[in-house]
């Protein structure tokens, strides 16, 4: 997410899933909860709000500093490391979100 706003990233990503279960709204009732993971270090990041709690969709603000690139003057999130991607997690496994639309296809 180096050169693209990290919100314009994952509006983008959730345009591009709308409708395969890729998408929070769509795979949730399945057990697939939002999450970030490294692909540098494969450490995964639940999606949670600024305030810690776990958040519903996919938020960049409650990533560890550690996930980030760069902040604005407010400390709002603008982009994360390139080797983050968002994803899901159910029963411990971690999901891109092309993963998480053909595991739910084989569910249904």
């Amino acid at each position: 997410m180096h050169s693209e706003h990290a919100r314009q990233r994952l509006i983008r990503e959730n345009l591009q899933f709308a409708g395969s279960g890729g998408v929070s709204q769509e795979n949730a009732n399945q057990g697939f909860r939002p999450a970030f993971r490294d692909c540098e270090t494969l450490a995964i990041y639940p999606s949670r709000f600024a305030d810690g709690r776990a958040a519903p969709f996919h938020l960049v603000d409650g990533l560890p500093a550690e996930a980030i690139e760069a902040r604005d003057a407010r400390g709002r999130v603008l982009r994360i490391k390139d080797s983050v991607v968002s994803g899901f997690v159910r029963n411990g496994r971690f999901y891109t979100r092309e993963e998480a639309s053909r595991a739910l296809a084989t569910l249904h």
